[in-house]
């Protein structure tokens, strides 16, 4: 068992502090001006992670969010209008960017666990006339976050984007989290990227990364990338600490990820058997969402015991707790937050 008082930071998997290995490969960074267009490092994780999505380019990016937000903007004019789940995390995590930056309308489709299919992008895209908003873009989220990580499958990836470009939709991937999507199927991130015209990715969540997010895509997307990084105060100076730090997460934490899946299943198998508990959705990777019963108070004042016995989580609705494994837990950590989840809520639990 874990030591009682180290934390168990389950909130995200955003928290992860970089390793020995990373922490000396961001030393010794090779840096340059990124704004000027030559620091050597992150030249050189652009090129890798462009190769990795098969895509011609690539822009290393500050955040998830920006790298969202400045594909939906070289995509977009103010005024059109872009598709995608209402469980999209550019609807809500994004601070109301789509429109605050690019002047633009979101129709949301719907579906479980943040899925939707082809025949809702048919339903949902404009008939062309003066009156309406130009359906413009078509944005899939994979891993879904509030789905629970859910994987879209690729089959359901191919009939969604192949009736988007029959609407000739431009189309983005936020692949935030497409590592674990990878690690979970065994396809590789441009088995998913080919379908679509750019593809984002983020290196500070599974793979451990201190920050730092990339678009990818074809070489006029990035270009307007490139500018609207500018535009939104993103460009960043000698970057290169910081893609040292996602250079060394690609080639060392990939691999791993499937432990974090394993993590994530034990965690749900072992909070299932406490009362008062129920898991609304199937774990396919990395999180675990459970609804609390009212009789254990809301879901923040759940969360608010539970840190004070060093076990952190976070609540996402009046009921409904989020836990995310990641590399700085081990099984011994799961296993005392089940011990410790189950005794709060007045079960006791074998581990």
């Amino acid at each position: 068992m874990s030591d009682p008082h180290q934390i168990v930071d389950l909130r995200s998997d955003t928290v992860t502090r970089p390793t020995p290995g990373m922490r000396k490969a961001m030393a010794e960074a090779v840096v340059g001006d990124d704004v000027l267009g030559d620091d050597p490092t992150v030249i050189r994780l652009q090129e890798r992670i462009a190769e990795i999505a098969g895509k011609p380019a690539a822009c290393f990016v500050p955040s998830g969010t920006m790298a969202n937000q400045t594909a939906i903007k070289a995509h977009t004019e103010p005024g059109d209008e872009v598709i995608a789940h209402f469980d999209s995390h550019i609807i809500n995590y994004e601070t109301g960017a789509p429109a605050a930056l690019s002047g633009v309308m979101i129709r949301t489709a719907s579906g479980d666990r943040g899925l939707f299919d082809a025949d809702q992008v048919e339903a949902l895209v404009r008939p062309d006339s003066v009156h309406f908003p130009h359906s413009c873009l078509l944005v899939v989220e994979n891993t879904q976050n509030r789905g629970g990580g859910a994987v879209w499958p690729i089959e359901q990836v191919k009939r969604v984007t192949a009736k988007g470009r029959q609407h000739k939709l431009k189309l983005h991937l936020d692949g935030a989290r497409v590592w674990n999507a990878c690690a979970k199927t065994g396809l590789k991130p441009a088995d998913y990227a080919k379908h679509f015209d750019t593809m984002s990715c983020c290196f500070s969540k599974g793979l451990g990364s201190p920050a730092g997010s990339a678009v990818c895509g074809d070489p006029a997307a990035i270009a307007r990338v490139f500018r609207f990084r500018k535009m939104f105060g993103g460009a960043m100076r000698q970057a290169g600490i910081l893609a040292a730090a996602a250079l060394y997460a690609l080639d060392n934490h990939r691999d791993r990820l499937v432990e974090d899946h394993e993590n994530a299943t034990r965690l749900a198998e072992g909070l299932g058997d406490i009362p008062g508990v129920n898991i609304p959705m199937a774990v396919d990777t990395n999180m675990v969402f459970i609804d609390v019963d009212r009789k254990h108070g809301t879901g923040a004042e759940v969360c608010a015991k539970l840190k004070a016995q060093s076990v952190w989580a976070l609540p996402t609705a009046p009921q409904r707790i989020r836990m995310v494994t990641h590399l700085d837990v081990s099984r011994p950590m799961i296993d005392r937050a089940v011990e410790v989840i189950g005794r709060t809520l007045g079960a006791r639990v074998a581990v």
